[in-house]
């Protein structure tokens, strides 16, 4: 677990699995996940994703933290750093957010906490890919100083935009 400044990263817990179900079973938050995006059925299924999720953290390097408001103590989303998959050791930061908390910084805020977390831990370069039309998500790319590499279908079998960021270029 650490803190930003408004945020608390930590690991998600079974104790999530409904504001988990509330968060991954939106339309308008699945759409830009996926290979084939598609909407959480059930709390089952929701919790599935919670032991998953803590199953990304074998290595302390990598996670999925659960992103908690500070101040209410709510789940506000998701921010991941993992290993791409069927990559070469290259590493994505992501971030999956409730609509209720679109708009106030949390992603920027959390993504930049995970990235300094991957840095200080010697990656040499983190990427985020993006769905092409999700315009926050490219937003926090550049938040973040992250440079445009383009178009590539290379992880998660889609189209997806590619952004890089490396060590030595990390503005925080």
């Amino acid at each position: 677990m650490w803190r930003t400044e408004r945020l608390v990263l930590r690991l998600w817990e079974a104790g999530d699995a409904a504001r988990a179900l509330d968060l991954y079973g939106r339309w308008e938050v699945a759409r830009w996940l996926g290979a084939q995006p598609r909407v959480l059925a059930d709390e089952a299924e929701a919790l599935a994703l919670v032991e998953r999720f803590r199953g990304r953290s074998a290595d302390p390097r990598f996670g999925v933290w659960a992103v908690e408001r500070a101040d209410t103590g709510v789940v506000a989303g998701s921010v991941l750093l993992v290993p791409l998959p069927d990559g070469d050791g290259e590493v994505e930061v992501g971030w999956h957010f409730h609509p209720d908390s679109w708009g106030n910084g949390f992603a920027t805020e959390a993504a930049r906490a995970a990235v300094a977390k991957g840095f200080a831990d010697g990656l040499p370069e983190i990427r985020a890919v993006v769905r092409p039309g999700n315009a926050p998500s490219a937003a926090v790319c550049r938040r973040l100083g992250m440079t445009p590499r383009g178009r590539t279908t290379r992880w998660y079998g889609t189209d997806l935009d590619e952004f890089l960021l490396t060590a030595g270029h990390h503005p925080g």
